[in-house]
């Protein structure tokens, strides 16, 4: 769905353009290398591996070109919110100190700290990596999740038919556990 606004946004007719979605999420970097298609979508490390193995380059990052799109969110019911605002205030307390950390250090500090949740991939694997996520500026430096980000989602999800009715921003997201949560890494 973000390729496809990208393409729109960029005056580009998505059904023009011949897109195989038949290709099973974890094969299209392989379906690539073995001469299926003349581009892929990757996430790391598959857009790395790509490169490594000489047979495809980065051209672009759908993520700077879409903007900051939030693919990660934690929902919760609002009982649940109501009820324990305790455990969501320490689960997003651990979040920022993550994201704290990860803007604080260097990218061959992240790669060894991260390592050993990556096997398949050697440090200096990881680090290439870090390093492009840096220099497209991927990681926030907290963890709001702004309006015009909720905007920018529901604009991807409504260009491609999947969102009928457009939800207000305050019914749906609620901020005030990171911001309390950033506000508490500033002191």
């Amino acid at each position: 769905m973000v390729f496809e606004f990208i393409l729109k946004q960029n005056g580009i007719d998505p059904s023009e353009v011949n897109i195989n979605q038949s290709i099973d999420f974890g094969s299209t970097a392989a379906a690539f290398s073995g001469g299926q298609g003349d581009y892929t979508i990757e996430f790391e490390p598959s857009a790395t591996a790509l490169e490594q193995e000489g047979v495809g380059y980065v051209v672009e990052s759908l993520g700077v070109e879409s903007g900051y799109v939030p693919y990660t969110a934690y929902c919760a019911k609002l009982s649940y919110l109501t009820e324990h605002p305790d455990v969501i205030q320490a689960f997003t307390n651990a979040l920022q100190k993550g994201m704290d950390y990860v803007n604080a250090h260097t990218p061959e500090e992240i790669a060894e700290i991260i390592a050993p949740q990556f096997p398949e991939n050697d440090v200096e694997t990881i680090t290439a990596i870090v390093e492009r996520y840096y220099e497209q500026d991927t990681w926030k430096e907290n963890l709001i999740f702004e309006e015009e980000s909720f905007e920018l989602l529901q604009d991807i999800l409504e260009s491609a038919g999947e969102l009928e009715e457009r939800v207000p921003y305050d019914d749906l997201v609620t901020d005030e556990f990171a911001q309390k949560a950033a506000e508490s890494t500033e002191e």
